[in-house]
Parts: structure tokens; sequence; C-alpha cells
């Protein structure tokens, strides 16, 4: 019955089709599938043909229906992708090979793979975005049972889906989509903030509702009055969308006066503008709450006017002004124009929205770090909030927060890296500044300028942060390749190892020993203190050397200076609740920026003269330090003994008696190092921060989640030095 409703979807906006191919599709999957169950107790078939179902609802054309069906058979079946092949052509095949994940055995943990498949899938997306169409389509039905799932996989699904799947519909347009997928990952992620929320709203909805009706009436006959045909549409602020309003601002729901606003669609531009001012001459609107999407659409294509005033009792609302064809593609976002005809794979190659993904899959191709990649990958996801200009007049759109330097690389690979200062409207400012809508950016550069170190702190743009590091990472490479060497050659003259007599495959046989292709890198190691000169001797001249014994380690390389004497060992020096995996006799340490607690997953990164600095992955440093990945190396907890970690923690809440002794209460079990409370200056509410030992990152998790239900709390943040 399933598929027999599919079929009858279809016949409603491709009437002329033969559908063959797809019931083809259909007994094929089926077939593959027999037997197969879903965790909820369905028949596994039934997801597919939901999924085909969901992408029937963007009116896809028959080769992404195909793939809808057959999204699954080569990764949790038997067939192979030649036989997709052989049975429904090349264009089904690529389009079901860039759906399907990497398999389980290619990679050495499960975060490679995970980014090996999104590099994948994005790489797939360029040559055809039914790809991504099908992939969107699948986890909107896997959101939309995720329940049957036990909570860690239904918090990974979650977090995946609202760091990576949630953004790509944005960048794609698809609004409607965008915000079912991030209700659902929301729901699972903070579930008692989910449903406070959404109490909230209902609560609300019966004023909410009655105040629309009055400012609806006024609108629809001001519009009849002026003569400008429209339809209007109540707009419900969404619960994943009024949580981040709480969070980004640190206010409490009472002071969310835009849960719901009005929508005014009609027929022209030149109609929009002239809604614009009758809602302007009703109502006085809030100053730098106006913005301009028709004149300067949004890179997803998205148009339309957003004005908020304050209504006749005080309240302020938003008004939503579009043509019909900009809300279609305002819900729709890139399947608004799926007209395919012979030969089209989607919208065209210059399509703003798919030139956005040329130029991230182009940025990432020689990112070798999974991690880098996952984590620059999140960033350049999120949506883009900074309109700025040339002085010619062209824009430039960049994340919110973002600096001179990003504008810089923006415009020119060139002009980023030869930088030297900037004017925001006229007037030189610091290359930190953050950017506002509006500013007017010019660009002082100097030939052979360099970029800096300290500008991966502060840039916010994926292409700004890897072309400085592939600079600056060349630069220090070098170095330490020359450090490396001298400290091999010093040592060698110390030992009394003749270099000069070994070969040059001799010397790349080592260095293939330690995982490099060629001796420069493994010079570069040296250099870098990742490994001592001696144990490299010890396989260079096996009979002359032995691995044990005192070394001098190279001026400026990344291991620790020696120590004076009678100092203990470098172990001892070190933390002993962190270690370099297969290695002891590193010192080791946990960086004071962001306090690493057991469970969390951490990165560890050879510093020079110091040894190696652990960091939390999600430390805000980590980006910034790890320019070089032949820096990073792998580091685990030690043991399990019951250290105490100290942990800062601000909690922003509403300023009322009695807040300070319930949050205490949630402490009764933990050690409180500091506390200090005080009323936000800006805001009607109060801060607490707080020092306090936790023994890992589950109990934290615990203190946090006990924070946050108490009545109000608005946001409970750890905070990094």
């Amino acid at each position: 019955m399933l598929y027999r409703d599919l079929e009858a979807k279809i016949r409603e906006y491709r009437p002329k089709d033969d559908l063959a191919p797809l019931e083809k599709a259909f007994r094929f999957a089926r077939q593959c599938h027999e037997g197969q169950m879903r965790v909820s107790g369905e028949p596994y078939m039934v997801h597919p043909v939901k999924v085909a179902h969901i992408l029937a609802d963007m009116r896809m054309d028959l080769v992404g229906m195909q793939t809808g069906l057959l999204h699954d058979v080569v990764e949790d079946t038997s067939v192979k992708l030649e036989d997709v092949r052989k049975q429904f052509g090349d264009e089904v095949a690529r389009c079901v090979d860039g759906v399907t994940k990497l398999g389980k055995l290619d990679f050495y943990s499960a975060e490679d793979r995970q980014a090996e498949s999104f590099r994948k899938m994005l790489l797939a997306m360029v040559d055809d975005i039914r790809v991504m169409m099908v992939k969107l389509a699948d986890r909107l039905h896997n959101m939309r049972t995720l329940g049957y799932l036990n909570r860690e996989r239904r918090e990974r699904i979650g977090r995946e889906t609202i760091e990576i799947y949630a953004p790509i519909a944005h960048r794609l347009g698809m609004g409607k989509l965008r915000g079912e997928l991030e209700d659902l990952a929301f729901q699972h992620l903070e579930a008692d903030a989910f449903r406070e929320i959404v109490t909230n709203i209902e609560s609300r909805r019966h004023s909410n509702e009655g105040f629309l009706h009055e400012i609806r009436q006024t609108v629809e006959a001001e519009l009849r009055r002026e003569g400008i045909p429209a339809r209007l549409e109540a707009r419900i602020k969404r619960p994943y969308s009024v949580f981040q309003k709480l969070r980004r601002q640190k206010i409490g729901m009472d002071q969310v006066y835009d849960l719901m606003a009005l929508r005014i669609i009609t027929d022209s531009v030149k109609n929009c503008y002239a809604a614009l001012g009758v809602i302007h001459n009703q109502w006085r609107p809030i100053p730098g709450r106006i913005k301009d999407f028709i004149a300067i659409p949004r890179p997803n294509l998205y148009q339309s006017l957003h004005t908020s005033v304050v209504g006749p009792q005080g309240q302020t609302f938003e008004v939503q002004i579009r043509t019909e064809e900009m809300h279609r593609i305002a819900e729709e976002g890139i399947a608004a124009h799926w007209k395919y005809k012979e030969g089209r794979k989607g919208p065209a190659a210059d399509d703003q929205r798919i030139a956005w993904l040329r130029h991230l899959v182009e940025w990432q191709r020689d990112m070798q770090d999974p991690g880098e990649f996952m984590s620059t990958l999140k960033v350049d996801l999120y949506p883009e909030e900074v309109y700025t200009f040339t002085p010619r007049g062209k824009v430039i759109v960049l994340p919110r927060d973002a600096t001179p330097i990003d504008f810089a690389y923006a415009i020119h690979s060139d002009v980023g890296s030869t930088c030297v200062g900037a004017k925001v409207n006229g007037r030189i400012v610091p290359l930190r500044s953050c950017l506002r809508n509006g500013d007017v950016v010019e660009i002082m550069t100097q030939p052979g300028h360099q970029p800096s170190k300290d500008w991966l702190a502060f840039v916010k743009t994926a292409r700004a942060r890897n072309k400085i590091k592939h600079l600056i990472n060349a630069s220090e490479r070098a170095k330490a390749i020359e450090i490396g060497g001298k400290y091999l050659d010093k040592e060698a003259r110390r030992l009394g190892v003749q270099l000069g007599r070994i070969t040059k495959s001799e010397f790349d046989a080592v260095a293939g020993q330690y995982g490099y292709s060629k001796m420069e890198d493994l010079y570069a190691a040296l250099g870098y203190g990742k490994y001592s000169a001696r144990q490299v001797l010890a396989k260079l001249a096996p009979g002359v050397v032995n691995e044990e014994g005192e070394e001098s380690p190279p001026v400026g390389a990344g291991v620790p200076e020696p120590a004076p004497a009678g100092a203990p060992s470098r172990t001892a020096e070190g933390d002993p609740v962190v270690r370099v995996r297969g290695l002891d006799d590193l010192l080791v340490y946990r960086a004071k920026c962001c306090n690493p607690i057991r469970g969390e997953a951490i990165v560890g990164y050879v510093t020079r003269g110091k040894g190696v600095a652990v960091h939390s992955c999600l430390c805000p440093n980590v980006q910034s330090l790890m320019y070089d990945v032949e820096r990073k190396i792998e580091v685990e907890w030690a043991r399990a003994a019951e250290d105490a970690f100290p942990v800062r923690i601000v909690v922003h809440t509403d300023d009322r008696p009695g807040m300070l002794n319930q949050l205490t209460s949630v402490l009764e079990n933990t050690n409180i190092r500091s506390l200090e409370a005080k009323t936000a200056l800006d805001q009607d509410g109060g801060i607490v921060e707080m020092t306090v030992d936790v023994r890992d990152k589950k109990q934290l998790e615990k203190l946090v989640a006990a924070m946050r239900r108490i009545s109000g709390v608005r946001d409970v943040e750890r905070l990094f030095n």
C-alpha cells in the first residue's frame, strides 16, 4: 500500500513519466531486504519507501526516487554496487554509491570513518546534488523514528544531525526540512529543555493567537486600503529556535516576544516594499531590526523583508514580507527549482548554493587529519550572518564575528596572506576586530608579508584558517627538518656513527619503520621532538648504538630541556593521569587553558621545549594550535584514579531569592573551590561563577543537567581559561 501511495503521489506532478523503472527498484530492494526488521519492529522495507515518499514531496525525478528505494542495499545487504549498475544503470549506481557509507574495516577509528564518509558524500554531492537530497530524506525519516534506539545512539545521531545535516539543509535553502531536523534532534539531545519550551509555548498560545488575530485584522484592512494584494500567515517560532535564543541572549521565556510572528505574502517585489511602508506607518519599527534580504539575498538564495515593530500594547513582534516565489524558495530551497531535463543532474552549476559546496570541497581537499576535517566542516556549515562591502560595492558575506582577515581571504588568498592592516568605514581598525552588517572594508597589503600564528586565534572562516595553517606549516616544517637533521648528525658524532656510510635506501627503510615515506619526514618528526635521535640511530646502526642511554636533545625541538641534577624524571614531572599512547618517557601535562577532565576526548600537541600538552577536543585553542598535523600526537587517560579535576562553571539565572540555595543544594556532595554570585548589569538576571571538583565527564554532565532543571536557570556553561 505504501508503494501504491507513492506512485499516486508521483503521478500528480509527473503524469507522463513511465514508473516501470521505479517499480523495478522497489521489487529489487524488497527482495534484498527480505527478512530484515527495523528496531521499531517494522519490516525494513518500510524505511526506503518512506524515504521515497519524502523525496516525492520534494518533487524529485525518477533517478532520485530509485536511489531512495535502493540507498541501503549496498550497505546493509550482500548486493554489490556492480549489481545495482547492471540492473539500473550508471546514474543510479553513482547516486547509491554517493549515499553509501565507507566500509568499517578501512579506518583506524569510528571518527576517521565518519569523517571520510562525509568527505565522500560531499564529493559525490558536488557532481550530483541528488546524493544529498536522498541523504537528507534518509536522515529525516531516521530522525522521525529515533525514539526506538538506545540513549547513546539517539544522542550520537541527534548531535550529528544538528551539527551537519541541518546546517547543510540550511545552506541549500531548505528551511522547512532544516526546521524539522533541528526540532527532532533537540527533542533527544535536550529532552528537559524541549519539554519546558513546548509547555511554555502551549501555555501562551491562546493569548498570542488573540493578539495575532487583532494584528492580522489591522494589517489586512490597511493593505486592502492601499490596494496591495496579499495573504497572511502566522509563524510559530520553533522550539529549537526559541532554545537557541534563550541560550544566546541568556534570557528567560518572558523576554521572548516573537514566539509568534506575521508573514505577508504578496505578488511582486514592489508590493513587498509597499507592505513594509504600511507596517511602519502603523507601528514603530525597532532600530537595527530591519533586514532587507530581497536586495541582498542570503547565500542560500533566501529572500524576504524582516522587520520588528512595537505593537499596540507595547509588545514587540516580527513581520516577514515576501512574494509567492520567494516563499516557495524559503520553504523548499534548492528543491523548488527541480526542473529536470535530459542529462541534467539538478540545478545549474552556477547556482550559488552549489558554488558554496564546490568551494568547501576545494578548501578541504588537502586536509589530512579527519578530526580537523570534521571541525572545520562544522564551522563552515554555520549560517552566514554578516554582509560587508568592498570599497567598490561588492558584497562579501561572512559568518558572525568575522574579522578583516576573513574578509581579505574571501577576496583572494594572496590578499589575505599579505594583509598588514584594514580600514573599516574609513578608519584603521585592529585585524581582530569583528565586522558588522554594512561595514565597508578596505584591506592594506605588503608584498612578501606572511600570516601570523596569532591570526588562528580569531579568524572565523575555514578558508582563512586553512590558508594560514598551510603557510605556517610549510615554514615550521622547514625549520623542523633543519633542526632534526642537525640533531641526528650531532648525536651520530657523539656516538661514533658515520652517517656518510649509510645509503639512502637504508635511511628510507628506517623512515618507513616510523610510518614515513622518506627520511625528510623523519627529520621533521625528530625536530618536533616526537622521537629521539638515539632511537633512530639504533635502527640505522644496530651494532653500534642501542636505544637505552642519555642523549642531548635538539635545540628548539619539542622534547623538554634536560632536567637539572637531582630533579625527578620526565615522567615524574608530568601529569600522571595522561600519557602518550604507546610511549612512557615523554613529559605530558594537561593544558591550563582547558584543564581536560577524565572521560573527555583529548588530543596531544608537541610543544617546543615543554613536552606534550594535552587539550580537550572542545578547547577553543585546539584549532589555533593544530596548524601542523605533524605536531599532533595520540594521548590517552593513564589510570582510573579518584583524582579531582577543577572545573569552572558559569550559571545564568533569574534574579530571585533562594536561587543560590537551590544551586548549592545540587552540589552537596561536590567540593566547591570558589563561588561568586552577582547581578548581571546588562540584563535582568543573575550570574553565578563557581569552580568545583569533579571526577570525570559523567559527573560534570550530571551536575549541569541538575542545575538546568532548576526553575529560573537560563543557561549553564563550562568556562575555559
